[in-house]
C-alpha cells in the first residue's frame, strides 16, 4: 500500500470518496462525490454536464477545481478533479439529491480531520483502524493491517530519501519484494485472488499473507540502511534480496506444513449480515 492511502480515503455509508491533502487543506474528488448523490453509472458524464452548466452561468466553483493526481481505479496515480471543501459544499448545492443534506454534514466532519490529526498523529491510526472495522474486519487481522501499513511506510520513507520517485519507481520495488516473497507481482496477486483493478491486494490477504509481506519490506529496509544504498538500481537489488528472504520462509512454512501459504481465496471480512444469515 502507498504510504497515506487509507488516510486518502475516507467512507460515507459505505462508499468511498478520495481525498488528498493540498495548499493546507483536504481536496476531494469530485467524481466520488457525483456517484455518491446520484447513483449514476456514468459519473465522468453527470459531472462533464453539471462542469458544462457551472461555467456557463459563472459559477465560481467552476474556476476553482484543481487537477490533482489521485489513486484511480487502475491503481496508478492519475489526476482527476478535485475541490476543496467549501468548492464542494457549492457543487452539492447543484445537484438535486436526497442525500445532499447528510452528506454535507459529514463532509463538514471529514474536512477538519486533517487538522486534529496534525495536532494528535493518534487520530490518524484510530481513524483507519475505524474504517476497516466498518468494512466488517476484525481487530486481529487489523492489528497485523495497522503494522504492515507502519512497515510500509518506513520502507517507502527510506526509497525517498534514497533516490526512488514516487510511482513507478515504488511500483517497481514492490513487485520485486512480491516476486520474492510469492513468486508473483502485485498484479499476479489480484489475478490469483480474482480481486479488481482498484482493490490492494493487502486488504485481502489473510494474517499469514500479511505477515510474510511485512517481513519482505522490513528485511528490504535493513538492507537498504545497512548497505546505505542509493539509486534505484542498488535498492532494486535490496528489495529483491529481501523479497527472497521472505519467499524462504514462505517456502519452508509450505514444506513443514505440506500446504501453500498464498491462499487462492479472496480474504474478506466476515460481514454482519452474512453471521446473522448463517445464524437463520
Amino acid at each position: 500500500m502507498k504510504k497515506n492511502t487509507v488516510k486518502n480515503i475516507v467512507l460515507f455509508e459505505q462508499a468511498e470518496v478520495r481525498r488528498t491533502w493540498h495548499d493546507e487543506q483536504w481536496f476531494f474528488s469530485v467524481i466520488d462525490v457525483i456517484q455518491i448523490l446520484t447513483d449514476s453509472t456514468i459519473p465522468k458524464r453527470y459531472w462533464s454536464d453539471l462542469r458544462n452548466k457551472l461555467k456557463s452561468e459563472g459559477s465560481e466553483a467552476y474556476e476553482e477545481i484543481v487537477r490533482l493526481k489521485i489513486i484511480a481505479q487502475d491503481n496508478k496515480s492519475r489526476e482527476t478533479d478535485m475541490a476543496s471543501l467549501q468548492v464542494m459544499f457549492r457543487i452539492i448545492q447543484s445537484i438535486p439529491s436526497p442525500k445532499a443534506e447528510p452528506f454535507k454534514q459529514w463532509l463538514a466532519k471529514v474536512g477538519q480531520e486533517r487538522i486534529e490529526e496534525i495536532q494528535d498523529p493518534e487520530r490518524a491510526i484510530i481513524r483507519a483502524k475505524n474504517i476497516y472495522k466498518q468494512k466488517g474486519y476484525g481487530d486481529d487481522w487489523i492489528a497485523k493491517r495497522m503494522r504492515g501499513i507502519n512497515v510500509r511506510n518506513t520502507l517507502t520513507d527510506e526509497w525517498k530519501v534514497r533516490g526512488a520517485k514516487e510511482g513507478i519507481d515504488f511500483a517497481i520495488l514492490t513487485n520485486e519484494i512480491y516476486k520474492g516473497a510469492f513468486d508473483m507481482t502485485a498484479g499476479g496477486i489480484k489475478n490469483y485472488k480474482k480481486l479488481g483493478h482498484p482493490d490492494n491486494p493487502r486488504d485481502h490477504m489473510n494474517e499469514l499473507e500479511l505477515i510474510l509481506t511485512m517481513l519482505g519490506e522490513a528485511t528490504t529496509t535493513t538492507f537498504s540502511r545497512t548497505r546505505d544504498s542509493k539509486g534505484f538500481p542498488l535498492l532494486k537489488k535490496d528489495a529483491k534480496d529481501g523479497g527472497i528472504v521472505a519467499g524462504n520462509a514462505r517456502k519452508e512454512i509450505e514444506l513443514k506444513s505440506g500446504k501453500k501459504v498464498l491462499d487462492r481465496k479472496n480474504f474478506l471480512p466476515k460481514r454482519k449480515e452474512d453471521l446473522i444469515s448463517k445464524r437463520k
